[in-house]
């Protein structure tokens, strides 16, 4: 009889994460089903490269990967996450140069939304250098969970900035980074609020690691006006031209 609350304990502090990997794909098709997932419904551009088509691909599998590996966790699966997890470096290294290489091509064509290409590059390179380091650190701390857990999925909420900026919803569409920011900070505060609440403490990790992420986006809107900024973009856009 002792031993039941434990367990219960065990199978309840995976709530968060099972809510998570059930919200986060559905964001992501309420992003990109106008311009990737059912494109062919509806009357938008036609995708311009191979390169953009590799980057939807990548993303998507690291999506159904984060919802495999929390499935595995729930079901008491830990070997095979384990296993898993060299796969997930791979990916998300793949995702790391794939995304600030599509950012790059994109702004090289003027695709970008917002202000000028040039200046919201900063955005999609600021997305990938904050994932790689969430990520980097989840992979560093692989062996204490409760570490590890908590950055991937701050890293897997991070990710959602571009899906939610892309939801056509009048105040997301003409509230620029205010908006899309905004919304990805709620949702990670949601989720920090939760595991606080649920512990009765903050976690040192949700701290740091949101802190992290929130700093950074004022931080890239900033940057982006600068004319450092603006010479590293240009010569970034001069590599692909």
């Amino acid at each position: 009889m002792a031993a039941t609350p434990v367990i219960n304990r065990r199978i309840n502090d995976r709530r968060l994460y099972i809510v998570t990997a059930i919200l986060i794909p559905i964001i992501v098709v309420l992003g990109f089903a106008r311009t990737y997932y059912l494109k062919g419904f509806f009357a938008t551009p036609p995708i311009p490269t191979p390169l953009v088509h590799l980057h939807g691909l990548v993303m998507s599998a690291w999506v159904i990967l984060f919802i495999t590996q929390v499935s595995l966790v729930a079901t008491r699966r830990t070997k095979t996450h384990q296993r898993l997890g060299v796969l997930g470096s791979v990916l998300a290294a793949l995702i790391f140069v794939v995304g600030i290489l599509t950012g790059i091509y994109a702004a090289a064509r003027g695709a970008t939304p917002g202000p000028p290409a040039l200046q919201f590059l900063a955005i999609p390179i600021g997305d990938m250098l904050v994932f790689g380091v969430l990520v980097s650190l989840a992979l560093y701390f692989r062996r204490k969970l409760d570490i590890h857990k908590r950055l991937m999925l701050l890293a897997a909420v991070n990710l959602l900035t571009p899906a939610i900026a892309r939801i056509p919803v009048h105040f997301i569409e003409v509230g620029g980074p205010l908006a899309f920011f905004g919304l990805t900070d709620l949702c990670l505060i949601a989720c920090v609020a939760f595991d606080t609440i649920k512990h009765r403490r903050l976690h040192p990790a949700f701290l740091f690691g949101l802190l992290f992420v929130i700093v950074s986006q004022p931080l890239r809107i900033w940057i982006a006006g600068t004319d450092a900024w603006l010479k590293i973009a240009t010569a970034l856009v001069g590599l692909v031209k």
